[in-house]
């Protein structure tokens, strides 16, 4: 392991105690092993909001070197909040509450303008200026703390998370303030941008000119930020070949360092424990499918498999139009095989929701009732079972349930039982007839007839464990499925399918991906478990075939092939355990420290 050089590290991000996306999972995964290496030398900084601050954070009073810093900073309208991060290790955090900054505002854009060139007129508050102020405020602690009697002389490195974070290192740089910067960032506005408006990125990724096109999508001035920040930072990270790709033709700089970005394995269950969940959780499903499909018909439920795909509902960028193609092509070839195999395929995708549909809340509410009056007449039908038994008498309907019971049930069931298909979507939505996700099952024939061997359920919530349906939390769901789905397009790294094998769920990434590439470096590796789709710079119908021959392939294993799956999964996400992965990060600090304090 590499031997930290720095004194302290503070490590910025947007993302610190707020969760909006994958880098808060970055950090709150990689603090353990950050905090075994800095120990109480590390801090974490971010932004302050109420709302999230109450169920993350434990404020309490600053330690004499960050005392007399709040103090100065009050009097700026910089509210420092000092405490801890209430999650494994406890890493101390500062999160600033700019709000009383904002007067700042225009003089800060005048600044950047001056002595960066970043063309911020006319951006939206709460989307640039914000994080912006944010990042002022986090540069101003920071001068004032290299300057501070505790912490003068010592070596400090700041680490800068994603462009949101970046107006700290514009302040520190305008400033000339010996602290060590690293730069890392999760992908490119720019890139993000394209791919999603379905631009080829990466086959003629060199003529793309940056500046143009930064313009056209009307993010020049977070692109800008980025460029910017990228050439005058210590040490420039990104966190895989893919983005390296992008930051070297859209910000026209070349990464110092590749940080991977990794999980902390200890925070997920042994397989003994897994394959105990799976049947738990899979039955929970079942129980769903029960409710959603059989009142208009019903298929073998121990000859289903379960597979998901989830993410921000990024259309192109996360392969869900990719996901439902392969779906159809699946569809069709099952039903020309006469397959008895049936696929669920969930889409976990949150969007705006009116309401569950009526229609499912009273298939569940009829399912309950049936189910109930059976669970009240056990004891009766397990006599009865008995008592058959030891009287040599077989066993039937008609001996085990009484007539009642009998006549009760049959009456529910018929209230259960419906004319037509099963919905698309478990929800009412806002334009449904204009939902990408829809129209696409539409368009390519995946309507959940009783023929079809593929089933698609469009699920837009957040899974909480409380929703009324599934009733089943994030990793829950996954635990009780079969196979993750995950065919980006566009994915920096792509933690999803990480997570998914460190559930021992079988998952698909593709060369797209930056996981995806990272494990493609070990030419050796068998493409099980965790499958890699070749999608680089395919050919459309390419791209479909090659995710359909896996989708084919998968639901032709047996179970022994599908717990092989499940074991070679497990075993592959500890390639990306922080415990393997932290080094770089060290290496990165280590080069702030030598770029800055060798210098004097």
């Amino acid at each position: 392991m590499v031997k930290k050089r720095a004194d302290y590290l503070f490590e910025l991000s947007w993302e610190v105690c707020n969760k909006v996306g994958g880098i808060h999972t970055v950090i709150k995964s990689k603090t353990p092993e950050t905090i075994r290496i800095y120990q109480d030398k590390y801090f974490l900084v971010g932004p302050y909001f109420p709302d999230k601050a109450v169920t993350e954070f434990q404020e309490r009073i600053p330690p004499n070197g960050l005392h007399n810093i709040c103090k100065k900073l009050r009097k700026e309208g910089i509210v420092c909040h000092f405490g801890k991060w209430l999650i494994p290790g406890e890493p101390s955090v500062v999160l600033l509450d700019y709000q009383g900054f904002i007067y700042q505002n225009y003089d800060i854009k005048g600044e950047f303008w001056e002595s960066y060139k970043i063309d911020s007129l006319g951006t939206v508050f709460s989307d640039f200026d914000e994080p912006m102020l944010w990042g002022v405020a986090a540069g101003r602690f920071l001068e004032e703390l290299a300057k501070s009697r505790v912490f003068k002389g010592k070596k400090i490195v700041a680490h800068f998370h994603e462009w949101l974070a970046c107006g700290a290192l514009l302040h520190l740089k305008r400033k000339n303030v010996d602290i060590g910067t690293v730069f890392t960032t999760h992908g490119t506005m720019l890139g993000r941008a394209m791919a999603g408006n379905n631009v080829e990125l990466y086959k003629g990724i060199d003529k793309i000119d940056p500046e143009t096109e930064a313009y056209n999508f009307k993010l020049h001035s977070k692109h800008q930020v980025e460029r910017v920040s990228a050439h005058i930072c210590d040490v420039f990270t990104t966190v895989s070949e893919i983005t390296s790709m992008q930051v070297e033709n859209f910000l026209k700089k070349k990464p110092d360092l590749l940080l991977y970005n990794g999980l902390n394995i200890n925070d997920y269950p042994s397989f003994e424990q897994i394959s105990v969940d799976h049947i738990l959780y899979r039955e929970k499903i079942k129980k769903f499918l029960e409710c959603y499909f059989f009142p208009y018909y019903s298929f073998d439920l121990d000859n289903t498999l379960i597979y998901f795909t989830t993410g921000r509902y990024e259309f192109h960028n996360k392969g869900f139009d990719v996901f439902i193609e392969a779906l159809s092509k699946l569809n069709k070839e099952l039903k020309k095989k006469k397959s008895k195999k049936t696929i669920v395929a969930f889409f976990w995708v949150p969007r705006t929701t009116m309401r569950i549909k009526p229609e499912i809340t009273h298939n569940r509410a009829y399912f309950e009732d049936v189910e109930e009056s059976v669970e009240d007449s056990l004891d009766d039908i397990e006599r009865r079972i008995i008592r058959n038994l030891i009287s040599g008498k077989s066993i039937s309907t008609g001996n085990i349930f009484s007539d009642k019971l009998i006549f009760e049930i049959k009456k529910k069931v018929r209230r259960f039982l419906k004319e037509g298909t099963p919905p698309l979507c478990t929800h009412d939505l806002p334009d449904e007839d204009r939902d990408p996700m829809l129209s696409y099952f539409k368009k390519y024939d995946l309507l959940n007839r009783k023929e079809d061997r593929v089933k698609t359920i469009f699920y837009p919530i957040y899974l909480t464990g409380a929703d009324g349906l599934l009733d089943l939390n994030y990793n829950e769901a996954i635990l009780g499925s079969h196979l993750g789905v995950f065919p980006s397009y566009y994915e920096p790294w792509g933690y999803t399918p990480v997570e998914t094998a460190a559930l021992g769920v079988a998952s698909i990434t593709t060369d797209y991906a930056g996981f995806g590439r990272y494990l493609l470096q070990d030419k050796g590796r068998l493409n099980r478990g965790i499958f890699i789709i070749e999608m680089f710079n395919k050919k459309h119908d390419t791209k479909i075939n090659n995710l359909f021959n896996c989708l084919h392939e998968f639901s032709t294993f047996n179970v022994d092939d599908r717990v092989k799956d499940k074991v070679k999964a497990h075993n592959d996400a500890s390639l990306v355990g922080w415990d393997a992965l932290i080094g770089n990060y060290i290496l990165a600090h280590n080069m702030a420290v030598d770029r800055i304090f060798l210098k004097h």
